[in-house]
C-alpha cells in the first residue's frame, strides 16, 4: 500500500483487516462471482468514451453523464443526511434523469452497508459503482456477488503492481472500473494501466481540500480513447460548465444532489449549466 501519513493511511488500515475478515469465505465469494451475468455497462452510461478535444468549446451540457452519489457521511463534511433513505434516494435519482449511480459502502468512514447494492439493484435499472476502498481481490468478488456493475480503484491507495492486477481481475469478472487520480503522477500511472475510465478527483487527499482546477490541469493528459469524469466539489451549473469545457465526459455528484430538496431541479442545473 501507499503511505502518507494521512486520513487515507488510517481508512486502508481498517480495509486490510476487512480483507482478512473475509478471507475464510474467499472460495465461496469467488464461485459465486464466476457465475453472475446481468451486467450492466458502467462504461456505456457514460458516453463510452466519444471525445474531441478539438471541440473542446462546442461541448453540449446534456451529453454530460451524471453519476449520482447515495453517501450518508464523509470525513470531510460530517453527516450529510439525518433521514437517511438509500432505496429512496436511488429511485430518486434515476427519475431525476441519473445516467449511473454512485454507492457508498464503506460502514465505518462513510457510514455505508454494501447491502445497499443489491436493494438499490431491485428497485433502479441504472448501473452500479461500487464505492470503497477496493485494496484485495477478495473485494472484486465481494463487489460481483453484491450487484456491483463496476468497482473503484483509487491510485493513491496501490502499487501500480497492485493496480493492474485488480484492474485484470475486475475485467475476468467483467466488472467496469474507474481508476481515480488526484495529481499528475498518479495520472501517468492510470494510463500506464490502459485504464479506459479515468476519475479525476478535485479534493487532495492530504488535506480534503478542493479545487476544481484539477480537472483543468489533469485532463490535458487524457486523450480521446478514454473516458473522463470529474469527481468531488461539483455543485452548480457553473461548475460543470467550466468542467466540461475541459473535457470530461462524466461528473460524480454526491453532496450536491444528497442536499438538494428538488433533485430534478438540481440535475437539470447540472446538466444544463445554470445557478440555481
Amino acid at each position: 500500500m501507499k503511505k502518507f501519513g494521512n486520513k487515507l493511511d488510517e481508512i486502508l488500515a481498517d480495509k486490510a483487516e476487512e480483507v482478512r475478515r473475509l478471507m475464510p469465505v474467499r472460495e465461496k465469494l469467488q464461485f459465486a462471482a464466476q457465475a453472475r451475468e446481468d451486467f450492466r455497462s458502467f462504461e456505456t452510461a457514460l458516453g463510452g468514451g466519444i471525445r474531441d478535444h478539438s471541440e473542446d468549446e462546442g461541448y453540449g451540457l446534456s451529453d454530460l453523464a451524471v453519476i449520482a452519489e447515495v453517501k450518508r457521511a464523509s470525513p470531510s463534511a460530517g453527516t450529510i443526511s439525518h433521514d437517511f433513505d438509500p432505496l429512496a434516494i436511488a429511485e430518486s435519482y434515476a427519475a431525476a434523469g441519473a445516467d449511473a449511480l454512485s454507492i457508498l459502502t464503506d460502514e465505518k468512514y462513510f457510514q455505508g452497508h454494501l447491502s445497499y447494492l443489491a436493494k438499490i439493484r431491485e428497485r433502479v435499472d441504472l448501473p452500479i459503482l461500487r464505492k470503497d476502498f477496493i485494496i484485495d481481490e477478495v473485494q472484486i468478488y465481494e463487489s460481483v456477488v453484491a450487484g456491483a456493475d463496476a468497482i473503484l480503484l483509487i491510485v493513491a491507495a496501490l502499487e501500480q503492481e497492485q493496480l493492474v492486477h485488480l484492474l485484470d481481475v475486475a475485467a475476468n469478472y467483467q466488472l467496469d472500473v474507474l481508476v481515480e487520480v488526484h495529481d499528475l503522477g498518479e495520472m501517468e500511472r492510470a494510463l500506464e494501466t490502459g485504464a479506459r475510465i479515468i476519475g479525476i478527483n478535485n479534493r487532495n487527499l492530504r488535506t480534503f481540500e478542493v479545487d476544481l482546477g484539477t480537472t483543468e490541469r489533469l485532463s490535458e493528459e487524457v486523450g480521446p480513447d478514454h473516458i473522463l469524469v470529474s469527481e468531488s466539489g461539483i455543485y452548480t451549473g457553473t461548475d460543470t460548465k467550466r468542467i466540461r469545457s475541459w473535457g470530461a465526459d462524466a461528473i460524480l455528484v454526491g453532496e450536491a444532489l444528497m442536499r438538494a430538496t428538488d433533485r430534478t431541479a438540481k440535475m437539470a442545473e447540472l446538466k444544463g449549466g445554470g445557478d440555481e
